[in-house]
């Protein structure tokens, strides 16, 4: 029998919930919505402009990367930042790009070295003109060319586990000038993947990931965000 095609209620669901996902996600990463503010349901209903449920949805993944704490029929709020869970993050994100620039490097042509020096262009001017919005998404530019490359499925699916938790504390690096060695770093990393040389290329790749980890001694987040002093909980938020 024919498999059957998804209804679109089902697919209007789906792009639903990734895009609030993708919404909440970016404006926590960016501080819109900053470390302990509630997330009421009724709020971000408004806010998004679609139902609870895909907002909950949405939720529930943002919890699994690390970035909302939930305490069941009580509140959600954005999770500080924890320096355990960033560690960890770092270490899975680190050895997933090193593998995916491993495996991705014999396969990658010319189409792909060029555009992963015009990110790393993008990104130098993302730093000259003090983006780190910009700069971040350059930086994503530039690293997914290995990973689409690489063509791993569960590479990728890790990465969209960890990687949004990261994604606060690359904010810093990149409105610091420490931000700028990564230019160079991307420079040395595509020198390798021109000349084929798998190895150094992912070690250099790990080598560029691993210059987080200055940025990861944080303050140590509570474990229960809702009972640091964040006012009254609701059944609704």
């Amino acid at each position: 029998m024919p498999v059957p095609h998804p209804t679109q209620p089902e697919l209007r669901r789906t792009l639903l919930r990734d895009n609030a996902f993708h919404l909440l996600r970016d404006a926590i990463v960016t501080g819109t919505l900053a470390p302990g503010e509630r997330l009421r349901d009724t709020e971000l209903e408004h806010w998004l402009g679609v139902s609870r449920t895909p907002i909950r949805e949405a939720l529930a993944r943002l919890e699994q990367a690390g970035l909302v704490h939930t305490v069941p029929g009580r509140s959600t709020v954005v999770a500080p930042l924890n320096p355990r869970q960033v560690h960890d993050a770092q270490l899975v994100v680190s050895a997933m790009h090193e593998l995916a620039v491993r495996e991705a490097t014999p396969r990658m042509g010319p189409t792909d070295h060029t555009a992963m020096r015009t990110a790393n262009h993008q990104l130098a001017a993302a730093l000259e003109a003090g983006d780190p919005d910009a700069a971040i998404a350059a930086d994503d530019a530039f690293h997914s060319v290995a990973v689409t490359a690489a063509a791993n499925h569960a590479i990728t699916a890790v990465l969209d586990q960890f990687t949004p938790l990261l994604r606060r504390v690359e904010r810093l690096r990149f409105s610091a000038l420490t931000g700028r060695d990564s230019v160079a770093q991307h420079d040395r990393i595509i020198h390798l993947c021109t000349q084929g040389d798998a190895e150094n290329a992912a070690l250099a790749t790990r080598t560029n990931w691993h210059t987080l980890r200055p940025l990861l001694d944080l303050p140590t987040a509570p474990e229960h965000p809702n009972d640091e002093g964040h006012g009254p909980t609701h059944p609704d938020s």
